[in-house]
């Protein structure tokens, strides 16, 4: 395990969350061509969400890796979407990513959320590593897209 810092996300990390952002999934598995400056407005749009939370792993002074998400009311009570978990490839397979998802998991049932759900590739090592965190693939609801022309 690699001795860090977690605090939370901040506006003040945007452009480093962006790099890495951009570096990470421009990789395996994922291999999309993001680049720093889309990235960048991505992870800002979330961070300005007024349900976004997040939080950061911080080694000698610099973010190496992050988890990013929002929160919605639905009737049964408030659920959290993580939309980011991103650690940059300099730090990767030390750990980073399952101890801010561990944290972030125990805060947000501190903080009273009934369920959190994720998008993630339906083949290769993603689904078991998500599934080492208790997440299953939903048999009630799919998700769905359309390409708009």
């Amino acid at each position: 395990m690699v001795e860090g810092v977690i605090r939370l996300c901040t506006p003040d990390h945007l452009e480093r969350y962006g790099e890495i952002y951009a570096k990470a999934f421009s990789g395996e598995p994922w291999n999309d061509p993001w680049n720093e400056e889309d990235a960048v407005i991505h992870v800002k749009e979330l961070l300005e969400s007024g349900q976004s939370y997040g939080l950061e792993y911080v080694i000698d002074g610099r973010v190496a890796g992050f988890i990013l998400g929002t929160s919605m009311l639905f009737h049964y009570g408030r659920t959290f979407e993580i939309n980011d978990l991103a650690v940059d490839p300099d730090y990767q397979n030390r750990g980073i990513a399952r101890i801010l998802m561990e944290r972030c998991l125990d805060d947000l049932k501190k903080q009273g959320i009934v369920g959190v759900h994720l998008i993630t590739a339906g083949e290769g090592v993603l689904p078991a590593y998500y599934e080492s965190f208790g997440f299953k693939r939903e048999n009630r609801v799919i998700l769905m897209g359309k390409e708009m022309e």
